[in-house]
């Protein structure tokens, strides 16, 4: 049976689904946190952009353009000094907001400043917002939105097909039979919870084909729990098992270049308080770790090799045409440039973002 109830015309390629010259503006992972100690600054590059990250001395991670604004120097070849940075070419130093704030040569600095973006941490990560400023929140796991938590890491891996096209994987209800073995019924209710953020949940009675949760099945007649929250169509968070229990995990993918993905796992739990809610949480974290594994495991070799066409939906590939049209409707930036792109009668148009307070620029220019 085939399904055209959201009438996506798969004639039409998307402008942002699979797209390897685009993404959706908003929070993306840059490194853990852990790897960017006080007085530290280095090189990244995030969606085709290169960035330099440091952190000062309020312990707070400054993301900037990476190529100093006076003769294109890098600036992770430079150093922290309290919260700014200094360039180590001609010692030129910029504050935590990227203004210049010393010359050397010159009694006062001039007018110029080096292009800042929005950063935060959550999850043991540090984040980049690709925009001026921040629409959304950073990324959460709805049932731990305001909890604290802990949080191991896992692999960090990398794919030949698009983090668009990982995401779809934990959607794909066919796959949960044929390729797991979990369960042949899957009834995945979509839920949008705003414009960058959209909600999977399946509550099954049935009895399951896993032999972790048939386990614990003789003991348990609920629902087992699989919800999924979609963030800019690359950042996954899935709760997967019972009412007394919980496993969260994190999938945290960004687009690398020719179309790939680089991705990182992060297993979540409510923080515990007392060392035996720290010992419960370890083996919680190890256990999430373990179930992951057992996914990925066969998935992997999928995501290798998949040249994602889906010609012929049918009724149980709906949550992944529903997941299609939500990036549609989402604002898509050039990867590379990170400038916006509008798609207008199949054309596409960039669009460069210039900051107001740039404006001086075009002032010193015509002086």
């Amino acid at each position: 049976m085939n399904v055209n109830a959201e009438n996506v015309n798969y004639a039409r390629k998307p402008k942002i689904f699979n797209q390897p010259e685009r993404f959706i503006e908003g929070w993306y992972w840059v490194i853990p946190s852990i790897k960017l100690r006080v007085g530290e600054v280095k090189p990244v590059t995030i969606l085709g952009r290169d960035l330099v990250i440091y952190r000062g001395e309020d312990r707070q991670a400054v993301i900037f353009d990476a190529y100093c604004p006076h003769m294109g120097a890098h600036l992770a070849e430079g150093k922290v000094e309290g919260n700014e940075l200094r360039c180590f070419f001609h010692h030129w130093k910029y504050d935590t907001e990227g203004f210049c704030v010393e010359v050397p040569c010159l009694d006062e600095p001039i007018n110029v400043k080096v292009k800042t973006w929005p950063t935060a941490e959550k999850y043991g990560l540090v984040w980049v917002w690709t925009g001026e400023t921040p629409q959304q929140p950073l990324p959460f796991i709805t049932e731990l939105e305001l909890e604290e938590c802990d949080s191991a890491f896992g692999s960090q891996f990398i794919t030949n097909c698009h983090p668009n096209v990982v995401m779809v994987n934990a959607i794909d209800a066919q796959h949960f039979n044929t390729v797991h073995n979990l369960l042949s019924e899957f009834n995945l209710e979509k839920q949008e919870l705003n414009e960058n953020a959209i909600t999977f949940s399946n509550h099954t009675q049935e009895k399951p084909k896993f032999w972790l949760i048939k386990l614990i099945f003789p003991f348990y007649k609920k629902p087992v729990i699989y919800d999924l929250c979609y963030w800019y169509g690359t950042t996954g968070m899935v709760t997967v098992g019972t009412e007394f229990l919980h496993f969260h995990i994190m999938f945290a993918l960004r687009l690398i270049e020719g179309g790939k993905t680089e991705g990182l796992i992060i297993f979540i739990a409510e923080k515990r308080r007392g060392i035996f809610g720290w010992l419960y949480n370890r083996f919680i974290l190890w256990l999430s770790k373990f179930l992951a594994q057992y996914f990925i495991k066969n998935d992997s070799k999928i995501f290798q090799t998949i040249q994602f066409n889906l010609k012929s939906p049918i009724e149980l590939d709906q949550p992944i045409v529903q997941f299609i049209n939500h990036l549609e409707g989402q604002k898509a930036l050039k990867w590379g440039s990170w400038n916006l792109e509008r798609v207008r009668d199949g054309e596409v148009r960039e669009i460069e973002k210039r900051e107001n307070r740039e404006k001086w620029r075009d002032e010193l220019v015509n002086d």
